[in-house]
Order: C-alpha cells, then structure tokens, then sequence
C-alpha cells in the first residue's frame, strides 16, 4: 500500500518540487511547452510578485512514498470577493495518472477554502483570470500558444470524476492569412467616414509607461463588466507589463485616439497581439542558460503565428464599431509580417459581441478550454 501524505509548501525558496513537477506529468508530451524556471520562481516569490499582496494563498505537494506526484494551490483573491463572495479559487492543479492523487489534493484545498468562509471552489486559475487559466478540454493537436495553458487530455475526464463540473468555457479561435474579410473592411471605413475624429495608432515603445497607463485605465474600464473579471492594481499592472515587454512588437499593437477641437487625444481603445514566443520558448527546456539565450536571440525572427491577445473599448464607447478599426490594422500587419496564422484567446462562449466579430473575420473555434467548480 503506498502512503499518500499532502505537504504544504511556504511559496518562495520552498517552491523548487512545485515549480519542477510538471516535468515529471509532461515527459514525452509532444505539445507541452516547459514555462521559464527563472520567471517561475520569481511568480512564486511574495517579494517579487505584487500579487500575493492581493490574495491569501496555500500551495501543496502529494508525495507518495516520499516522491512528489502531484501539486495543488487554492487562494481567496480579497478584490474577487467583492464581485462573487464566497468563491475561491484553486489551480496548478497537476497530477500523475491517479484518481485518488487528484481527488486528496482537490479535498485539500477545498477544506482549506471552506475552512475560510468560502462557499464554493472554482478552476483552474493560477492564479486568477488576468493568469493563465482554464483546463484544456478539446483542442489536443497543437501546441498552445504564449501565455496559453495546457494540459493532459486524461486530466477533464479526472476533474469530473472526482466530482468538478462545468462553470464556463473560454474559447481559442484561429485564423488564416488572405484578404481582410469585406464585411471587416466595410465596417472600418464605415468607422473612419462616421468618426473621423478617431485615430489609429502604433504603440510608441519609447514612451513605455505612458502606453503602460493607457492600457491600464482602458483594461480596467473596458473590462469591468466580464465575468470573472479582477481589477488590476497599479503595482501589479507595472508587473505585468514589464514581463509582457520583451515580446511586444510595434507592428502588432495599436492604441485608437479620439482628437477633440484644440487637437488632444483621449485614447479609447487599444489592442495587444503577440507574437508566439512558445517557438522560441519551447526548445529552451525551461532554462535560459547555458543555450536557452542562443534561442531565444536566433529563433525570434522565425515566429510565424501571433496571438491576438486583448482587444478593448472603453464603457463609453463600446456601442461604436470602433473594434473593426483595430482588427482592420492588426490584419494588414499580420500579411505584412508573413504570419502564417493568428490565434483570438480567450474569448467566453457567452460574449456574442465579441464571437460574431472573430467570425465575421472567418475565425473558428479550435480550441476549447473550460473553468470547473465545486460547491462547498
């Protein structure tokens, strides 16, 4: 009989098993791409990720006769609680190919949560949804793409198992190169004759921080009303967008003006693709060095799929096609780069504005990823 035991881990300089396990769950995997161990130890470092400001949070490891095989977090973000109380999140949920690891981590966590106040569980967020999140459930054929999560295709009919179920899909779309769409096209120089007081523009990389507050303030208002929706922080934002940098290319994100009369522009829209730094990443086996650097420096000019991002208008505006303009310039930008295809993630499966203008722009839904909860 083996002796399952969950161990609580402190996050920081007792995280190493953590952070390392997935590679024993994803030896072999042909489309897992290994995170950074660098930037996961910073993620995990209190004094170095302004989140843990935010959020009361526990991580564990199962260890069966003394060997990890499996790894669970649950933390109660205190912003979420005055959108939805009483919800808790888990994630990092990851496990080897045995029901009753997965069903003790999740006990673990949930009884934490309960023992808390919190009267259901949902995930997988790691650690909320301005995280990666979401569980892989269809969608298995190809690699994920930055920032993207995945995981084992035994692991839905597990989280069901052990008694997890549906709270919400989010939805990856793809889309080939050609022609922008004439309805997408239509639409814009619609936008342009009906408002030509709006302007389109590149980000301006040389003024760094104020392009960082735009987006801010545009995030922070046009996203409110989203579910699962958590307002970013000054502190975490400046995180976030100082790891974001090194992949931001001008030629793939565009701040929408509006000009009053004297000529001062307010921004009211603003879209982030990237390109796929996962074909960079991939190779590198999680380490920068010794090599991981030569990759990364050599492979970047050979990135030949994007992923649309973020795209937002603020509250104000968002009854204007003013989206149209942003796709219309990020299309252009793509056949000019050679991209040889884009994805459009996450959407929710109930945003039907969002939906019907990926589609309108011949985007498919290729892959799906699925947010499972449980009542406490």
């Amino acid at each position: 009989m083996h002796r399952l035991e969950i161990r609580p881990v402190a996050p920081g300089r007792d995280s190493g098993p953590f952070i390392r396990f997935p590679w024993k769950v994803y030896k072999g995997d042909p489309h897992w791409v290994p995170p950074l161990l660098r930037e996961r130890e910073e993620f995990f470092d209190p004094a170095r990720n302004p989140y843990f400001e935010l959020a009361e949070i526990q991580l564990w490891v199962a260890l069966q006769d003394g060997v990890v095989v499996g790894t669970i977090s649950a933390q109660i973000d205190h912003a979420y609680q005055e959108v939805d109380p009483g919800t808790g999140f888990f994630g990092f949920f990851e496990f080897i190919d045995d029901a009753n690891v997965a069903r003790t981590l999740l006990e673990t966590a949930t009884n934490w949560l309960r023992e808390r106040g919190m009267k259901r569980a949902q995930g997988p967020f790691n650690f909320n949804t301005n995280h990666e999140c979401g569980l892989l459930v269809d969608g298995f054929d190809s690699d994920p793409l930055v920032l993207m999560t995945w995981n084992p295709e035994r692991y839905p009919a597990c989280y069901e198992a052990i008694g997890l179920t549906k709270v919400k899909d989010l939805l990856a779309y793809w889309l080939v190169p050609g022609p922008i769409p004439e309805q997408i096209q239509r639409i814009a120089e619609w936008v342009k004759q009906r408002y030509p007081e709006l302007r389109v523009r590149p980000v301006n990389l040389k003024d760094y921080e104020a392009e960082v507050e735009v987006a801010r303030q545009l995030y922070n208002d046009a996203w409110a009303d989203n579910w699962g929706f958590v307002r970013l922080t000054d502190k975490e934002f400046t995180k976030v967008a100082k790891g974001l940098r090194p992949m931001i290319d001008e030629r793939l994100c565009y701040v929408v003006d509006q000009i009053d009369a004297q000529g001062k522009a307010t921004p009211i829209a603003f879209s982030l693709t990237l390109p796929d730094f996962n074909q960079v990443v991939k190779p590198m086996n999680g380490r920068i060095f010794p090599i991981g650097w030569f990759y990364y420096l050599t492979r970047r000019a050979s990135i030949d799929q994007i992923r649309i991002f973020t795209l937002g208008v603020a509250t104000a505006h968002q009854k204007k096609p003013i989206g149209a303009l942003l796709y219309q310039k990020t299309w252009e930008a793509g056949l000019e780069m050679g991209i040889r295809g884009a994805e459009c993630s996450w959407v929710l499966e109930d945003n039907t504005r969002m939906r019907g203008a990926i589609e309108k722009l011949g985007g498919t839904v290729y892959k799906t990823y699925r947010i499972y909860g449980v009542e406490l």
